[in-house]
């Protein structure tokens, strides 16, 4: 095996353990399925993203999400769906409230108080739906 072959072997498998961390639900996860699962991401971002190209020691899944929930916040909270994936996962990597209220108000004073606004009453609902979960269980 060639020093490409290996480290792009070793990026797909860190890629898995990282979209495992994302959701533990995803314990059968295939790198090579993921694009039916997100067909119009592309390749490259997601070895990027998954795959800890940059540092294989980098940023924990907890810390990624934030990341993107703070994003998602900051472009206007306009992407809803994402938003609720991402606020359900860190609250499932052990994230609190709290501080998934802090990642969405600091982001208030890039994407405006309409969108902190808004990611805050989907992240409400969130809270609401895993509550209703574990109140039924």
């Amino acid at each position: 095996m060639n020093d490409f072959a290996r480290m792009y072997a070793q990026m797909m498998e860190q890629g898995a353990a990282m979209v495992k961390a994302f959701n533990p639900a995803l314990e059968d996860y295939v790198p090579e399925g993921f694009d039916k699962l997100m067909p119009t991401m592309p390749k490259d971002w997601m070895e990027a993203m998954f795959g800890n190209s940059f540092n294989k020691d980098g940023l924990d899944a907890k810390t990624r999400l934030m990341l993107t929930l703070g994003g998602l916040v900051a472009v206007g909270a306009t992407a809803g769906p994402q938003i609720k994936y991402t606020v359900r996962h860190l609250l499932e990597m052990g994230a609190t409230q709290k501080e998934v209220a802090e990642v969405i108000y600091q982001m208030s004073m890039l994407g405006g108080i309409p969108a902190m606004n808004r990611a805050m009453e989907l992240a409400q609902s969130v809270f609401a739906e895993k509550s209703n979960e574990e109140g039924s269980a």
